[in-house]
């Protein structure tokens, strides 16, 4: 893969869209047939299914006992099953250890096992036919993954890679299904996901079209000020990911950031911004505004 500068998109609950940019992530072709630690003769859903039937635990450390199938419960898709149906998910789903950097799944791959990511961070990517790199979100753990392509069966929207290291377990789409039919919670919870992530996408590609990078930068730092409760902001992966996420090269973004700082917005240190004055920083998300 070789680097380019990505397209703006907005993604599946994450971040999104804008003109330029870097490569995130290059994948490792080993002589094994393995594309970033995963084996491109046998599918990872294939893997998962084989070990499901032995009863092996791909990834596990050995002599480790596995914690209670409660800590589902901390997934959000999963939070108001009953104790029965969150024993039969546990029982039913394939655990997995992935290191940092490892691939989960790659784009295209058929999507035939939820993965429920329970501690961990994962970002999403996709690559155009120009071969430019799109990162389209990052998550952490404990959350569910492209719960899109595992409904509509038409493969993985992205490639998902490791941050951090990971511990997932894979359901099958059968069961994953049978639980949106059957549990109400569960039905209205992709519902709400789905509509949250296309205002999301539809808000992304307004801001891409329309504000400049200063103006990126003071809204995504408000927006997740917010969802912290907090003024300092950390950025996971430094300011190469949070380029990647605004759609713009890291020098662009740079000179977004030291221009906030010498307005006296905010402060920047170890990987951290702290909101100084949040109202000048609103008055920057909203250029022409009176």
């Amino acid at each position: 893969m070789q680097a380019g500068e990505p397209l703006a998109v907005g993604g599946p609950g994450g971040e999104a869209v804008g003109g330029g940019g870097e490569v995130q992530f290059e994948y490792e072709h080993g002589g094994d047939g393995t594309v970033g630690g995963v084996r491109g003769d046998v599918s990872p859903d294939t893997r998962d299914a084989r070990a499901a039937a032995t009863g092996a635990e791909p990834g596990a450390t050995a002599g480790a006992g596995p914690p209670p199938p409660a800590v589902l419960r901390a997934v959000p898709l999963l939070r108001d099953l009953t104790a029965e149906r969150l024993h039969a998910v546990w029982h039913g789903s394939v655990p997995r250890r992935y290191a940092a950097g490892e691939v989960l799944r790659a784009a295209g791959e058929p999507a035939g096992r939820l993965l429920l990511l329970l501690d961990g961070r994962v970002a999403a990517t996709v690559v155009s036919a120009a071969g430019r790199v799109v990162r389209i979100g990052a998550w952490p753990g404990p959350c569910a993954l492209d719960k899109v392509a595992v409904i509509d069966g038409r493969g993985h929207t992205a490639t998902f890679t490791a941050l951090t290291p990971c511990t997932v377990r894979s359901l099958p789409r059968a069961d994953f299904l049978a639980l949106v039919d059957d549990t109400a919670a569960v039905r209205a919870h992709v519902l709400r996901t789905l509509a949250a992530q296309a205002r999301d996408q539809q808000t992304r590609f307004a801001r891409a079209a329309t504000l400049p990078t200063a103006a990126r930068l003071a809204a995504w730092l408000l927006a997740e000020a917010a969802r912290l409760r907090s003024r300092r902001v950390p950025l996971p992966g430094g300011q190469q990911a949070l380029a990647d996420q605004l759609g713009v090269t890291r020098v662009t973004l740079n000179r977004a950031l030291s221009g906030l700082r010498r307005e006296g917005v905010v402060t920047y240190a170890r990987g951290t911004v702290e909101i100084a004055a949040p109202e000048l920083l609103a008055l920057r998300a909203a250029p022409g505004a009176r």
